[in-house]
C-alpha cells in the first residue's frame, strides 16, 4: 500500500473520529497514532531507542 493511500486512510479515520467523537476523542486518537508511529519506527529499526534513553554505543 502506498504512502498516499495510508495517509488518505488515516485522514478519513481522523475525520470520522472528529465528526462523531468531538475534539477530545480527536486529540486522543492523534496521541495514540503518534505512539503507534513511534512503536512502528522502533520495530522497523528506524528509531534508535538506546540512543534516546541510554548511552550511545559509539562515541
Amino acid at each position: 500500500m502506498s504512502a498516499t493511500r495510508w495517509c488518505l486512510a488515516v485522514g478519513v479515520v481522523l475525520g470520522i473520529v472528529l465528526a462523531f467523537g468531538g475534539w477530545f476523542a480527536f486529540l486522543v486518537t492523534i496521541l495514540f497514532g503518534l505512539v503507534g508511529l513511534l512503536v512502528g519506527m522502533a520495530a522497523d529499526g528506524k528509531l534508535d531507542m538506546a540512543g534516546m534513553f541510554g548511552r550511545a554505543s559509539s562515541r
